[in-house]
């Protein structure tokens, strides 16, 4: 029997010295292909936001929206721990709140752990979710939740004063209680610093080689967006252009009568008068002697998928 996933693979790996691989999912698909391709860890991330729903960032989903998608990935059973992003707002007003939004994310999305943007400020809530006994991921550097606050998607830590507060940051978040932290769109030679410092492992998107593993959006990494697209950003595929080349060739295919084909369609039976059709045997008639003049049989046939062709 395969076990379970937990988190513990985050510190195991980081102490064998193994590097992490994390991408993000939002469905069933999505996360049976991560799945299947061998990454370590999924994130429901609130990116969902920008490469699904359509909206221009990530402020504007809602934990109801969360939900619904770590819901999808969960229901996959992809063998693997799943994180699910807090999204804006879900922990600015009281850790009290804080955790009631978790709770969510974990009793109805399925997830295993909660992700939180920030440093020093969020400890109160940080600690509020451990105590509700919520895994919590750290996020620094670019937290994309504080885009405005920020000046826009801009590389954070640079120069030595904001190099030592970050390194501070990560430090306050090992200390508090996160089982690891993810470095957004740092200078890489900070990333290294704050990995070394740490005994927590280090997921870095825009970091740079040396933090302890990686994490991608995967429509960016198969070439499925062609919105914003960062420079740490490496496709590995251009799946978006062959979805539009199958796209056009069945619309071709249409138009011009080449689909569907004969293969592709059902045939009479040829000793079979024209117009009478086949019953399919739906599910046996439950013991007791009820047949098809019992109440509820027809619903039964129905239920199995009984019925005509």
């Amino acid at each position: 029997m395969t076990r379970p996933p937990t988190l513990a693979l985050f510190g195991r790996k980081k102490r064998r010295g193994e590097k992490i691989v994390m991408v993000t999912a939002y469905d069933m698909t999505s996360a049976l292909i991560a799945a299947a391709g061998g990454v370590d860890a999924l994130l429901v991330g609130d990116s969902v936001g920008m490469v699904v729903l359509g909206y221009p960032d990530t402020l504007p989903v809602t934990v109801d929206q969360m939900v619904h998608h770590c819901a999808a990935v969960t229901r996959a059973r992809p063998g693997v721990p799943v994180i699910a992003d807090m999204p804006y707002g879900s922990f600015h007003v009281s850790p009290r709140e804080t955790v009631r939004h978790a709770i969510r994310l974990v009793k109805e999305g399925g997830a295993m752990a909660v992700k939180v943007e920030g440093g020093r400020r969020r400890g109160e809530v940080i600690r509020a979710l451990l105590d509700a006994e919520i895994p919590v991921m750290g996020h620094l550097g670019l937290t994309p939740q504080s885009v405005h606050k920020l000046g826009g998607f801009k590389v954070q830590g640079r120069g030595r004063g904001a190099a030592d507060l970050m390194l501070d940051e990560a430090a306050f978040l090992e200390e508090t209680g996160c089982f690891a932290l993810v470095l957004e769109c740092i200078p890489a030679t900070l990333a290294g610093r704050i990995t070394r410092a740490l005994t927590i492992p280090t997921i870095g998107i825009g970091a740079g080689p040396e933090t302890d593993g990686q994490v991608l959006v995967f429509h960016d990494l198969l070439g499925l967006y062609d919105g914003v697209r960062p420079r740490f950003v490496k496709r590995y595929a251009e799946l978006g252009a062959a979805a539009v080349e199958a796209m056009r060739v069945f619309a071709a295919e249409v138009r011009e009568g080449r689909f569907p084909g004969p293969e592709h369609s059902f045939a009479d039976e040829p000793d079979r008068p024209a117009g009478k059709r086949r019953r399919v045997p739906g599910p046996a008639a439950p013991a007791g002697g009820r047949g098809p003049d019992a109440p509820g049989y027809l619903a039964s046939l129905e239920n199995g998928r009984g019925g005509e062709e």
